[in-house]
Parts: structure tokens; sequence; C-alpha cells
């Protein structure tokens, strides 16, 4: 990491263009199979993208505040508090300054959104292991099964975006910047808590290294860090002081306003069956499949995605990533593996972990250009009609 932040940045925005126009195309056709589809349905492509699901709870916040919530008839109960405020705050921003609905200020916030994510997943892997496996690395995140998320009104892109420029700023050594978009993360999803933890660690290791490479002079006075070339200390505690004041002020806030104390996220998320227990509930869901033949299939299914994506960690490990990308796609893995509740809306909650990818765009980026263009058109093309299919159905909830 040292190495890396000691690199001058490159141009980033004309060095990501084959990128970004790469990702805008897949993206494309992934709407416009969507619009297809839903025409043939009699559905409207635009509202399965902006007003279904979570999109719907984020318009209200954005609309109406916090305080909404919904009593089912087993007792639950749904409170909007479990939604982090940033997204409905750029939808009511958006809104006052354009005639764009809370709705479709979502969904322009979403698409805005998945540009500059792929742009920060660009930056960081081409910083790593080169252009050439940057783009890769984009364009499989645009090609991922459930990538039609990333034209939705949901949270995945730009907590994708925030995270992914934070890590870039922590591995060129922009401290500062690193803590405020982790704090920004936090403010978007719980798991930004992987942001704060990639930060931290990478802090912490960074100022242990330099302390080790620069030890005081045996005359006993203390040099600077400005004095033997290193940096400061300063810029990594602000970092690491900002980084989670997002997720941690929230959480604190709701716990205010339930009045049930530090812990009172955990209550609300409670009202919605969610919650974090080592992955034992995905287990017996997992399990449960295999009661009967046909679910037997699926469950062989999960098992071989659980395993896949252990296995692409694994590597990342072995091939010797950065730090702060093991850690952030660490915990982004382990959150979504482990949650209690929502086993369907796994492979949604698995996406902002994009450094699980760079195993393949590595592999992609060392094959010739044909057979790669080839792979990932063939699997652009799967996915959009995968993606439109999934939404005109069950969708992610």
């Amino acid at each position: 990491m040292t190495d890396l932040a000691t690199r001058p940045a490159p141009p980033l925005l004309r060095r990501a263009a084959p990128a970004l126009l790469g990702y805008a195309a897949v993206r494309t056709l992934g709407v416009v199979a969507l619009t297809l589809w839903s025409a043939a349905r009699d559905k409207s492509a635009l509202t399965l993208l902006s007003a279904r699901w979570d999109a719907l709870w984020y318009t209200r916040v954005a609309e109406l505040g916090y305080g909404y919530e919904v009593r089912l008839p087993n007792g639950d109960i749904h409170s909007n508090l479990a939604f982090f405020p940033l997204l409905p705050w750029l939808e009511r921003a958006v809104s006052a300054v354009t005639p764009l609905s809370y709705a479709h200020a979502g969904l322009a916030v979403g698409t805005l959104a998945s540009l500059g994510a792929a742009w920060g997943i660009f930056a960081v892997v081409d910083l790593v292991y080169g252009r050439r496996a940057g783009v890769c690395a984009v364009l499989l995140w645009a090609v991922l099964p459930v990538g039609i998320v990333q034209s939705m009104a949901y949270t995945e892109a730009l907590f994708t975006a925030l995270a992914a420029w934070s890590l870039y700023a922590v591995l060129t050594g922009r401290w500062v910047t690193a803590g405020a978009l982790a704090a920004l993360a936090g403010l978007t999803r719980p798991v930004g808590l992987a942001v704060v933890a990639a930060v931290w660690a990478a802090a912490i290791t960074s100022y242990v290294r330099q302390r080790h490479l620069d030890p005081a002079p045996s005359s006993g006075r203390n040099r600077s860090p400005e004095a033997s070339g290193g940096t400061p200390w300063w810029p990594r505690a602000l970092g690491m002081l900002l980084a989670p004041l997002g997720a941690g002020g929230y959480v604190l806030w709701v716990g205010e306003r339930t009045g049930k104390g530090p812990l009172g996220y955990l209550d609300v998320q409670a009202g919605w069956r969610n919650g974090f227990d080592g992955g034992y509930a995905f287990a017996r869901f997992i399990a449960d499949k295999f009661t009967s033949f046909p679910s037997a299939l699926a469950g062989v299914g999960l098992i071989a995605g659980v395993a896949a994506v252990v296995w692409l960690y694994v590597i990342c490990v072995r091939q010797g990533q950065p730090l702060p990308l093991l850690v952030y796609a660490g915990v982004v893995t382990a959150l979504a593996l482990c949650a209690s509740s929502y086993f369907g809306s796994k492979p949604r909650l698995l996406m902002p972990a994009f450094p699980l990818l760079l195993p393949l765009a590595l592999a992609l980026a060392r094959a010739r250009t044909p057979r790669s263009a080839a792979v990932l058109g063939g699997v652009a093309a799967v996915s959009a009609v995968y993606g439109a299919f999934w939404l005109n159905g069950s969708g992610p909830p």
C-alpha cells in the first residue's frame, strides 16, 4: 500500500473511458431487455425500476420523514427507521431543484451513482493491477446476474460508489478523504461498517509500517514524519475519526428516537426479522431445500454459490490483494451470508463486494481480446434476460 500511495494519479476520467462506455452499454442492454419484457406483460419498466420494494420505503422517507411503520398480522413491525438516510436526502434534494418526483429522483441518483461506482471500481483496480484488469472488473460488475439492481432506485450503486472511492483514497494515502467517504457510506447502508473497518485496518497498518521503517535516531530525539519523508500521523487519525460518524451517528439517533439506547437499531431490524446469527438461519434455509427432490437441486445450487464466493475470497488472499480490499470484501461477505433473513437477497447484498471479482478480472485481462469480449458479451446477454425475468417476477425483496 505504501508503494501504491506514492504512484502519481493518472488522468482518471480519460483513462476510465473504455470501462465507463462498456458499463453504460451493458446497463443499457439490461434496461432495454427489461422494457421489452415488461411491455409484453403490460407492466411499466419505469415503475419496476423506481417504485417497488425498498424503493418505496426510501421514497416515503424522502417525502414524509421517519416515523412510518407497518404492523403485520403476525406482530412484526416494519419501521422505516431500518432504512439509512443518505438516499432519501439526495432524492429530496434532487426533487427540490428539478421537476422529478421523489421516485424518479431516486432513479436518477441511482443511475448516476452506478456510473460513479463503475468509475471507482476502475480506479481501484487500475491502480493495483492495471488498466486492462480495471476494464474487465467494471464489466464483470455490470454483468452480474442481479446487475439490474444497479439501474434501480436502490442504495447498492450509491454505496458501492462511496466505498470504491474511499478505498481508492486509502490506497493513495488520502486519509481524510477516505474517512469522509466512509462516513457517507455509513449513512447509506448498515454494511458501511465494512468501509470503516477497511479504513481503520489500513491506517493502523500504515502507521505501524512507517514506524518500523523509520525508527527514532539513537540520539533520542524523535524526528517528525515530515522530516523523514513519511506521512504525518494526524491525517490518519482524522480519517479514522471521521469514518464511523455516519453509521454510528444514525444508529445512535435511532436509539434516541426509539428510546431504546444504542441498541435500538437492532430492535428495529428485529421487527423485520433481520439480524446477524453467524449464518445459522441461512444454513437451515439451505438444509430445508433437501426435504424433497426438486428443491434439493436449489439446495445444491446454493451450496455451490456459497462455495464459489468463499473460493474467490481465498484466491483474493493468495493473490496478495491490498489489505483494505481484503478487509472490505471480507466484512461485506460475512454480513451478507450471516444475516438471518431475506435469503433471496443474498446476491444483491454481495454486489458491493467487488474485490471478489478481481481474480476473474485478471483471468480475462490475460486472455486475448476477442475471447474476453465474447465471454463478457454472452454473459451480458444472459444477465439482461435474467434481470428482466427476475424484476417482472419475485425480484429483490
